[in-house]
């Protein structure tokens, strides 16, 4: 696994210290990150990184409000996944509390 996380990626990881993150430590924000805001080009680095399992591991347990309703919907599709109702609604972003 490479250690360095490349240039194009670092606008995906914003909130982070791009120099204290570790590819496999913090797999999880980075894979949830850049599938919430990666564009092609950077989700093909994440597949060359990450296993599909990994990412499917990360879209099956996400973290309480870090994603895109939109996003994980999206990735539940395309790794042909089905996230719990709950578990689902915990993680998705909102802005106005329920």
């Amino acid at each position: 696994m490479k250690n360095k996380i490349p240039q194009n990626i670092t606008p995906c990881l914003w909130s982070y210290n791009i120099d204290n993150i570790d590819l496999r430590e913090d797999k999880e924000i980075i894979i949830t990150q850049v599938l919430n805001y990666g564009d092609a080009e950077r989700i093909k680095w994440l597949y060359s990184v990450y296993t599909e399992e990994d990412i499917r591991e990360v879209v099956l347990s996400p973290r309480r409000g870090r994603w895109f309703e939109k996003v994980l919907n999206f990735w539940e599709i395309i790794l042909k996944t089905k996230i719990p109702k709950k578990k689902k609604e915990k993680a998705i972003f909102r802005l106005d509390p329920f």
